[in-house]
């Protein structure tokens, strides 16, 4: 008996020792749902990073179903519909405080966030911060504008003076393209070059409730005198499309995306550098530029442990092995310090450029959807105007207004709708203001006062509140927010735009009507 004791007993420390050796049975397995950018081979790019992971780690495994989503469209979806969006999903630093708002995005833990914060460069983090919380992932640093150029035309001496460039296109029938009249975007960066700002404060909702903004100053005139040059020049084309180079542009503003249309098109005359400077009253003032950056952000999670691994595959794929396979693959910038210092990054062209116009850059935080067009307006009227410094003042003038106006938005203006389009000349620059002619419940009418006379092709979208925070254009029906893409004029005439609407799911439905 007391042999069989001690042989069970043998037994039972065998076992006892088995389980004390790590053995903790099979891993857990996850679904995960990823949206990626819709580029060319980010997505099999992604099902091969994750696969590296499910290596990397034996105690969860991840069943991931990974898809192509625009940053745009992945940041609308899941505003339209948080519990079905995505597990991870990528987007541009501007939706951030939407995303928020609409409670889309789980807090980075505690000390996920210090390793991220450690690891990045100090604007991609701030592009990711709201308040002093980390809400997403830094996964590129690139997002900013900087110049090509062609080399046959413009020599390497002349690519530092606004004026030079100016007069070396004139002298060769070629185009500057520079998108002042389209964007915003590139328009501020005359006015950050004389340190103008526009910063914009929200509240803990990700609501705007003001602004800091000099563009309407002395600083703001002299920013107008030097962009004033190219937007009457001869030479001016508003555009950031490296497709230019064939069709007589010497000078492109653009970013990393347009590199190989503009190697393509340029071949050994291929030239890149960081924007110049203009000089007024004997001063220089090197253009300044947005920059920011492309976040992965994680749906939050009513599972725990679900949470938890998403965190870790979500840092992983944010992280330098995965930033250094983006780059090898898509000559993506990083955001991670590492993988921006080696050799093969710092070499690159493009990115070196782009750092170079870094110095001069402002990170774009959260700014107000109206903003964009208040912006827009500002090279489209200075062009327009008769070049005095009368006329300069009027267009920063207007400027102020319009920004006056904005805070000064009644709740009922909030709300209302409008249409802007490419019509009557308008360029998306005006907005046409519709009525409210029938309520049914939840379900609203709103009509234009009078027809709009449109050609064939014509587009437009309508939006709210005169801001793009709440638009709708190609999805019709669709969710308002869906902002992507226009409703286009199938016949020419003199239509009335209506809207029907219901607000209880954020729907509407576009048509044009005779009468």
């Amino acid at each position: 008996m007391k042999k069989i004791f001690a042989v069970l007993l043998a037994v039972a420390m065998v076992l006892a020792m088995a389980a004390c050796s790590g053995n903790k049975g099979p891993a857990k397995t996850y679904d995960v749902t990823i949206w990626v950018s819709e580029v060319e081979g980010v997505k099999e790019l992604t099902l091969q990073q994750v696969e590296a992971f499910n290596k990397a780690n034996s105690d969860i495994q991840i069943n991931a179903t990974v898809e192509g989503v625009s940053e745009a469209n992945s940041a609308t979806q899941m505003l339209t519909d948080v519990e079905t969006g995505a597990d991870i999903y990528c987007f541009a630093q501007d939706q951030l405080a939407r995303l928020i708002q609409a409670g889309a995005l789980a807090k980075l833990g505690e000390g996920t966030a210090k390793k991220v914060k450690d690891e990045n460069s100090a604007a991609s983090v701030s592009c990711a911060t709201f308040g002093d919380v980390l809400y997403a992932f830094p996964i590129t640093d690139d997002n900013g504008y900087f110049m090509y150029y062609d080399k046959s035309v413009v020599s390497d001496d002349k690519v530092d003076s606004l004026e030079d460039l100016i007069k070396v296109c004139e002298d060769n029938n070629k185009l500057f393209s520079f998108n002042l009249e389209g964007s915003a975007w590139y328009a501020a960066s005359f006015f950050f070059a004389t340190g103008c700002v526009s910063d914009w404060t929200t509240d803990s909702e990700g609501n705007f409730i003001e602004v800091n903004d000099t563009f309407n100053s002395e600083a703001g005139l002299i920013a107008l005198e030097g962009m004033q040059k190219l937007v009457k020049s001869k030479c001016f084309n508003s555009s950031d499309s490296a497709s230019d180079f064939s069709a007589s542009s010497a000078v492109v503003v653009s970013g990393t995306w347009d590199y190989k249309n503009a190697k393509a098109a340029l071949g050994d005359n291929f030239g890149v550098a960081d924007l110049p400077s203009f000089t007024v009253g004997g001063k220089s003032y090197h253009l300044g530029s947005f920059n920011g950056c492309k976040l992965m952000g994680m749906k939050p999670q009513s599972d725990t442990a679900k949470a938890a691994a998403i965190q870790r595959l979500a840092y992983y794929l944010a992280g330098e092995e995965c930033q250094m396979g983006r780059f090898d693959a898509k000559g993506w910038g990083p955001s991670n310090k590492k993988v921006a210092a080696s050799d093969k990054v710092a070499s690159d062209p493009t990115l070196v450029a782009l750092a170079a116009q870094n110095a001069y850059a402002k990170p774009q935080g959260q700014i107000h959807g109206s903003w964009w067009d208040i912006g827009k307006a500002i090279a489209t009227n200075l062009k327009a105007g008769d070049g005095s410094a009368a006329a300069r003042q009027a267009v920063l003038d207007a400027y102020k207004d319009s920004m006056t106006a904005l805070f000064n938005m009644s709740e009922d203006d909030k709300n209302a709708f409008s249409v802007i389009g490419g019509f009557e000349g308008s360029g998306w620059n005006t907005d046409i203001d519709m009525k409210k002619v029938t309520v049914d419940g939840t379900v609203e009418t709103w009509k234009t006062d009078k027809a709009i006379t449109f050609n064939a092709n014509d587009e437009l979208k309508i939006r709210q509140g005169h801001s793009w925070d709440n638009a709708l254009g190609a999805t019709n029906p669709g969710t308002l927010s869906s902002n992507d893409g226009n409703f286009v004029v199938t016949e020419a005439g003199d239509w009335f735009v209506v809207f029907v609407y219901n607000s209880a799911d954020n729907t509407g439905t576009i048509s044009l009507s005779a009468n």
